[in-house]
This record gives structure tokens, C-alpha cells and sequence, in this order.
């Protein structure tokens, strides 16, 4: 009688916690190597590389003109040993550790969405098949350059590693001119994986129509890897011991790319969220809130550093309200601990803590993506996300997680700019229930818009594959333009609710229309999303975005001058098991206020040399590489 085996739940894969330089130091070297818990990807869907259902690792190194060869994830040996054992001169591990820290990230993405992940389409002509736009991998290149970068290809779907030699600067701190590989650094790679599976959710957040918008880029990618640090109970361990359960002050959890950082000549981390070493003195100092940075600041990755101090200070605020009770038992009521090592088992119970913190606003973080406006992103449309996404699938907010984002928020000057308070309601997305006064013509168009949806998510349900997924997904968005072009025209409750203008009559500057004069819109997005909050309660959604634009001047009193994309609509979020339209989230197209701020953005020298920075080649061939230029030297 044969017996069945079923494949395990995941593969255990080594890899390095923070990245090479902690494996030679005596304090760290116990807590750098971690086992990653990937999901299981079946023999005969993982090849060599390792090429998943998700990734594909090409290690080509164009500087040295060579292929590397690939690693057989399937081997019994590797498997036997939980894959190979970390090595800066075995290219094989750096194959290995680059797709185990990037499925990692993709799986902390699907639990908080509630879906499979889903690459950003290639662009393709109009009249092209949809299906020949699908990505069904992203590749990974682990040495793609031979400089001190980085990045993410919108244009090739792909990430790019560099290598370089360290500096010979600091020869007590790095070891002078050794080579640096950022495939080995955990923060590198999750940030840059995050990057790819933000453009895949919105595209949109590549369009620098704001200060914010390239600044959350970083900023969300930055939070990602920092709080997958607390995932490692190794190292929440050891740190907590060290800090004595003060994660507010210094430490490893609170740092990003400590090996990268310091060979570029930087003291400590290449960026840290609660504090910085002073280059004089060499002696680390917590940052203090500052809430004219968000005014002054524009830089990315100073501006973007504003908003990760937030949510990791929200962290902050969590942490201490769940551990505030072991530290009383453990002081006799006091809060103050003794000079002196804590006891390993409150080490243990802070650790336990602080691990459900982490995850929990990781998950928050991940969750409230699916509330963001299409475009046009700002830190206060974040905010919002962040308590309408919590709201909905935690309803109780008995340990105060969402108060402590708002004023952690508030703090640093970050403040929506359509609310009147910063309540919980106010910042909560206003509902879009529908309108029982509809017109017939309205009312008709309904039934088809909800019918395409039921279709939709009734064939979800069933499909398993990414790639059916995505065309299925294509095939409804077809479907919901054709219902709303032919039924919903004329809507001006359906203009109200998407933020397009959709009449002919409309009387918009440079809205673009077709040959009837019918103005253009676009289904930009449809995403099912089934999530369970922490009290069983299961939560079914369609989210739906549309995008408009106009081509306008970027000077009003001057028609001529050189013109740019000012784009408008929204995201609608539907709620499936009370058929009612949960959240209506905007952007109008006929935003003349918001069209200006935009104008005076690009208007600007950090505006203009911003766009003309990132994307001049996007003017000719869709080949601008933003993520290159921004991450080069980070």
C-alpha cells in the first residue's frame, strides 16, 4: 500500500539576518545567520536558479562577462542542511539568499492583502493582447553592476544588484577595499522586492505629481525591511537583552544596510529610523520630532525618512502599551527596571511582544495599500489609509494602535489636507453608500457593473494560477469600462463617486476624448481582497480604480508652454457581503486647486529637476529608470 507524503509547508533556507559585515564581529556573529521559512514551491515548478512561479535569478555579471552557476534548491544535500551555509564568495548563496529574503517579502504581502501577488504589466500597445503584457516572474540579477547601487527596472521587471569595493577610508570599521555585495544584505533586497510589488499594486506611485510621492516609494520600502527584523527570534532576542527592552534606543532592529552604509564611508546604518551618528563625535543621538522637516524637506529619502520615524514611532508607542504590565510584575510595580541584565524568560515575554507589534503594523502598513488614492500619493492620504484599513478589519481598537499613528503623525507635521480634525471619523475615508434616487438610466447601468464584479469574484474563488488571475482580471476590467462607457455617461452621481468627468458636455482644458468626443478613462485596476482580522471576522472586498488625465500647460497664462499629465479619479472599494459600496477615494479631475499645487510643484527647481531627473527618458521610449538614479550611492 502506497502512502501518501504531502510537500512540507515551506523550504528552510540560511541566510543572513542584516548582512555580511555582523558575521565578523564576536557580539553579533551568534544572531546574523537565521533560517528563512519560504513557501514551498514544488519540484516541478522550482528550476535551477532558482526560477519559482514568482522569481527568476539570472546570475549574469556583465562587468566579468560570465554566467554563474545556478543552484538546484531541490538538491537532497542542500535540502539536508536547510541550503547552503552563508558565504560572501559562493555565488550559489547569493542566489540562494536573494530568492529566500524575496519570497519572504512576497508572502508578508499576500497574508496582509489577502491575494496573490501580481507583477506590473510591460507596456504594450492598445491594440495588443492583453495576455502578452503579463510578467509572470521578476527577475533578480545578484551581480548586475559593478558600482555601490541597487534597484528596480520598472522597464526591465526586473532587480539589479551591485557589488564594489568598500572604501579604504575607515580600515577599523571595513575592511579596506574589500568587495561588498548588496544581494547579501537582507534590508537591500527587501526594499528593492518591495519596490516591484508596489509598482505591481500602483503604478501610479511612479508619476512625481508631489513631493510624497517618490518619498513614499522609499519610505514603504524602508518600513517593510525594518520590520521584517522582527521576524528573526534570534536576533529580537539578543537585541532586547542588550537594550534591556528599550527598543527606542540604539539598536540593529532600528538600522538599514549596516554593511552598505559604512563602506560607502558613512557611520552606521545607511539610514536608521530613531536616531543618527553624529560624523563629529562619532556617538549615536536620537532623533527628535521635528515637524518643519515635512515643510522644508524634498530630497526622497530625507523626506520619506520623516514618514518611516512615524510609523516605527507608532511601533514604539504599541510596544510599550503591551509590555507596560510584565514590566510592573517584573519591578514590583515600579516601571523602572534595575541596573543590571534582565531575566532571560522577560527577555523571552518582551520578545513575544514586541514580534506581535511588528507584524501586526507590518500588516497595517501592507494592508492600508489598498485604500490609497491610484495617484498622486501624499503622507496624509497614508494616514487615512492606515485607520480606514485597521477600522474595517479590527473595528475594536481596544490597544489604541490606530491613536498611536496619529500622533505619531502629528508629531512630525504630517496632516491630511481635506479633513477638519484629526479624529478617528474624520481620518476614517468617507462612505459612498448608494443613492436610492438613482435615474433609470443610472439604475440600469448598476445592475451590469454589479453583475461583472459578482462574475469576477465567483471565478476568483476557483482560480488557483497567478496567470488566470491576471487575465480573468483583465477580462472584467473590459467589461466594467464597457458597462460604465455605455450605461453610466451622463451619471453625474457616477462622476461625483469616481472623480472622472465622463459626459460630452464636459467642459474641461486638455481632457483627452476619443474620435467622438467622448472623454478617455481608464479601468486602471481591479483587486479582490479576502482578509480575517484578529477576531475571526472575515472581511470580502473589490477594489476598483479608474484614472483620467488632462494635458495641460505647465504655466496657465501661457497655453503654449511645455504641457504635462495631470490625472484624476479614484479608487472605489466595494463590499461584497453587504453589497454596498464601502469607500469612495478621490482625486477629481477637475481639481483646479490641486492642478495648481501640482503646477507649482513641477514649477519648481526640485520639481523640475525631479521630473527631468527621473523621467526625461520617459519621454522617449518608456525607458526612464527612476529607481537607478535615486538609489545610486542611496
Amino acid at each position: 500500500m502506497s502512502i501518501h507524503i504531502s510537500s512540507p509547508p515551506f523550504r528552510r533556507l540560511r541566510g543572513y539576518a542584516f548582512d555580511p559585515s555582523l558575521s565578523i564581529q564576536l557580539e553579533t556573529v551568534p544572531i546574523n545567520e537565521v533560517v528563512f521559512k519560504v513557501p514551498w514551491e514544488r519540484m516541478d515548478i522550482l528550476q535551477k536558479g532558482p526560477v519559482g512561479e514568482y522569481l527568476e535569478v539570472v546570475d549574469y555579471d556583465p562587468a566579468s562577462q560570465c554566467f554563474y552557476e545556478p543552484i538546484d534548491l531541490d538538491d537532497p544535500l542542500v535540502i539536508a542542511q536547510d541550503g547552503l551555509s552563508p558565504s560572501e564568495g559562493n555565488p550559489q548563496f547569493h542566489q540562494q539568499m536573494v530568492y529566500a529574503v524575496a519570497m519572504t517579502t512576497i508572502k508578508n504581502f499576500e497574508r496582509a492583502l489577502g491575494r496573490p501577488a501580481l507583477w506590473a504589466p510591460r507596456s504594450a500597445p492598445a491594440t495588443a493582447d492583453p495576455a502578452g503584457s503579463y510578467v509572470p516572474r521578476l527577475r533578480i540579477y545578484p551581480h548586475a553592476l559593478r558600482e555601490a547601487n541597487a534597484y528596480y527596472s520598472p522597464a526591465k521587471k526586473a532587480l539589479l544588484f551591485g557589488y564594489f569595493p568598500a572604501t579604504t577610508d575607515q580600515p577599523g570599521i571595513q575592511f579596506p577595499g574589500g568587495t561588498v555585495f548588496t544581494c547579501l544584505s537582507h534590508d537591500i533586497v527587501a526594499h528593492e522586492i518591495t519596490h516591484a510589488l508596489l509598482d505591481g499594486m500602483h503604478s501610479g506611485f511612479l508619476e512625481p505629481s508631489h513631493p510624497d510621492v517618490f518619498a513614499f516609494h522609499e519610505a514603504f520600502a524602508d518600513i517593510v525591511a525594518l520590520f521584517q527584523h522582527f521576524s528573526f527570534p534570534e536576533v529580537l532576542g539578543h537585541q532586547i537583552a542588550k537594550t534591556r527592552g528599550d527598543l527606542a534606543s540604539q539598536s540593529l532592529l532600528g538600522e538599514l544596510a549596516q554593511q552598505f552604509g559604512k563602506a560607502i564611508g558613512n557611520y552606521g546604518a545607511l539610514r536608521n529610523a530613531i536616531g543618527r551618528v553624529n560624523p563629529d563625535t562619532g556617538q549615536w543621538q536620537p532623533l527628535r520630532p521635528d515637524p518643519q522637516e515635512y515643510q522644508s524637506v524634498l530630497e526622497p529619502h530625507a523626506r520619506g525618512a520623516i514618514l518611516v520615524a512615524a510609523v516605527f514611532d507608532a511601533f514604539i508607542s504599541i510596544y510599550k502599551t503591551r509590555v507596560a504590565d510584565l514590566l510592573r510584575i517584573a519591578t514590583s510595580g515600579t516601571g523602572v527596571l534595575p541596573e543590571g541584565s534582565i531575566h532571560p524568560d522577560l527577555v523571552n515575554r518582551l520578545s513575544q511582544e514586541a514580534a506581535k507589534s511588528a507584524q501586526h503594523v507590518l500588516t497595517m502598513c501592507i494592508r492600508a495599500l489598498d485604500y490609497c488614492p491610484p495617484f498622486d500619493m501624499t503622507f496624509g492620504d497614508y494616514l487615512r489609509a492606515l485607520i480606514t484599513a485597521d477600522s474595517d478589519i479590527v473595528p475594536n481598537d481596544d490597544r489604541g494602535y490606530r491613536v498611536s499613528f496619529i500622533e505619531s503623525f502629528r508629531r512630525r507635521g504630517i496632516y491630511p489636507r481635506e479633513v477638519r480634525t484629526l479624529s478617528l471619523d474624520s481620518l476614517r475615508w468617507p462612505g459612498a453608500p448608494m443613492r436610492s434616487d438613482l435615474s433609470g438610466l443610472e439604475a440600469l447601468a448598476i445592475g451590469p457593473l454589479i453583475a461583472s464584479i459578482g462574475e469576477f469574484v465567483s471565478k476568483t474563488r476557483l482560480i488557483t494560477g497567478r496567470q488566470e488571475l491576471s487575465a480573468e482580471t483583465e477580462k472584467t476590467m473590459a467589461a466594467l469600462h464597457k458597462v460604465i462607457d455605455e450605461g453610466l455617461r451622463d451619471s453625474a452621481w457616477f462622476e461625483e463617486l469616481s472623480g472622472l468627468a465622463l459626459s460630452r458636455d464636459t467642459q474641461i482644458p486638455g481632457l483627452e476624448t476619443d474620435a467622438d468626443g467622448d472623454p478617455l478613462f481608464k479601468v486602471h485596476a481591479v483587486r479582490p481582497a479576502q482578509r480575517v482580522g484578529p477576531d475571526g471576522n472575515l472581511e470580502n472586498q473589490i477594489i476598483m480604480s479608474l484614472v483620467q488625465k488632462r494635458r495641460v500647460p505647465l504655466y496657465e497664462s501661457s497655453p503654449d508652454s511645455q504641457k504635462f499629465l495631470f490625472r484624476g479619479g479614484g479608487t472605489l472599494i466595494l463590499d461584497l457581503d453587504e453589497q454596498t459600496l464601502r469607500y469612495s477615494i478621490t482625486k477629481p479631475i477637475s481639481d483646479e486647486q490641486r492642478l495648481q499645487r501640482q503646477r507649482i510643484y513641477l514649477r519648481d527647481q526640485s520639481g523640475r529637476s525631479l521630473r527631468a531627473t527621473y523621467f526625461g527618458g520617459r519621454m522617449s521610449g518608456d525607458q526612464a529608470e527612476p529607481f537607478a538614479l535615486l538609489h545610486r550611492e542611496l
